[in-house]
């Protein structure tokens, strides 16, 4: 851990004592049973972790996306996986663009329960039929007087069966009345009241982190006041962006906890289990595999919190443009998920038949380890973007 700030290395200190009340054995049962953690929620929120990148001035700790990435990191690594760190993470990264471009007023009355862990928050911006196509989301939002209707389809929503608030991103102005596509799209902090009219949610089973629940969430005729609208109508997508941005970030750090998990399981199992009259783990089929998935960690880990720590620093910095964020956040999530998919299915494959065991735990981190490799983009659309900014080669999509 060396080469990281007092701050990080606190932060740190601080989640491994929260989680090691939640060994593997609690996150096995979750897993099985579907049940979201309400008790990490519980105790983070009480030592005041949820609001670690928000505002001191509303209840928040008012440190950077490095620090929560490291947050993030660290719950992964203890064991609780991709599920434990996506129990709070988009209460993180979503509201970043809240504090950011939400009125003073707004910010007080939005933030600080959600910070005390009193309302939990979702992020919809996902559409079943858009995907990654976000310019041209289908989900509208139509101005009646004081509020706003809203109706259509959002897919991929974590944590909405336990989410008291959305921040939503929705079609304002139609697509085809806009000059730039990207000003059609607003922002906005809503109520998300299931036993309200015109909202309904269906669960979606799903392969890994099962603890966390999600959802398709459809929208008919739902209403939100118009005060809930953060920044200006038709700015919401280069609003948004703020938040995509640290959610690279973080699930870097989520991979990459994911995968120190998996290889130190797997060198513990390599150093106890003998075969032929001594341990697998003398066995250079064995250590090579896992002294290679160690690096690729640690490379990773690098492009991680240079992307955090840029990140933070554009935002007093000029010099540093959102073009090179991007490239460096996208960079390091693509990066972090390839290292912890090698170390997990190495870690599975170093167990031999008692990696698939779910008592080994093994499983469950290769299971969880795909989330990082396909959302919150794809491989193939990083690659696409870094050729364009980084390359400058032709824009192939």
């Amino acid at each position: 851990m060396s080469g990281f700030t007092e701050e990080q290395l606190s932060v740190r200190e601080a989640i491994s004592k929260i989680c090691s009340n939640y060994p593997d054995e609690y996150w096995m049962e979750h897993d099985q049973t579907g049940e979201y953690p309400h008790e990490l929620h519980r105790a983070l929120a009480k030592d005041g972790w949820i609001g670690i990148a928000l505002p001191e001035d509303l209840g928040g700790a008012g440190l950077g996306i490095s620090e929560a990435t490291m947050m993030l990191h660290t719950i992964s690594e203890s064991g609780a996986g991709i599920a434990g760190a996506q129990s709070i993470h988009a209460n993180v990264y979503a509201t970043q663009p809240v504090a950011k471009f939400a009125t003073p007023e707004q910010r007080q009355r939005m933030l600080p329960k959600l910070i005390a862990g009193e309302t939990r928050v979702c992020f919809g911006v996902t559409e079943p039929n858009t995907g990654l196509e976000t310019l041209k989301l289908k989900t509208t939002a139509r101005r009646e007087g004081d509020f706003y209707r809203i109706s259509g389809q959002k897919i991929w929503i974590s944590s909405a069966q336990v989410a008291t608030k959305m921040v939503l991103l929705a079609r304002t102005t139609p697509l085809e009345d806009l000059k730039r596509p990207s000003e059609g799209l607003s922002l906005f902090f809503i109520d998300f009241d299931k036993t309200a009219p015109g909202l309904e949610l269906k669960t979606i089973k799903k392969m890994g982190g099962r603890a966390i629940d999600a959802n398709e969430v459809f929208f008919d005729n739902y209403k939100i006041p118009a005060d809930t609208l953060i920044g200006k109508e038709g700015q919401g997508f280069k609003i948004v962006l703020h938040g995509m941005n640290a959610e690279r970030c973080l699930l870097a750090g989520e991979a990459l906890g994911l995968g120190y998990a998996a290889l130190s399981r797997a060198a513990k199992y390599a150093k106890d289990r003998e075969v032929f009259g001594r341990p697998i783990g003398m066995n250079q089929g064995i250590q090579h595999p896992l002294a290679s998935a160690y690096m690729h960690l640690e490379a990773a880990k690098l492009a991680t919190y240079h992307a955090a720590r840029l990140y933070d620093q554009s935002t007093h910095d000029k010099s540093i443009t959102q073009n090179a964020v991007g490239l460096a956040c996208n960079s390091a999530k693509y990066l972090a998920a390839e290292a912890a998919f090698t170390a997990c299915e190495r870690a599975v494959l170093s167990h031999g038949g008692m990696g698939y065991a779910q008592e080994f735990h093994v499983e469950r981190y290769l299971r969880e380890c795909f989330v990082p490799r396909i959302a919150p983009v794809s491989r193939e659309m990083i690659m696409n973007y870094v050729a364009e900014k980084a390359l400058g080669l032709p824009r192939s999509y």
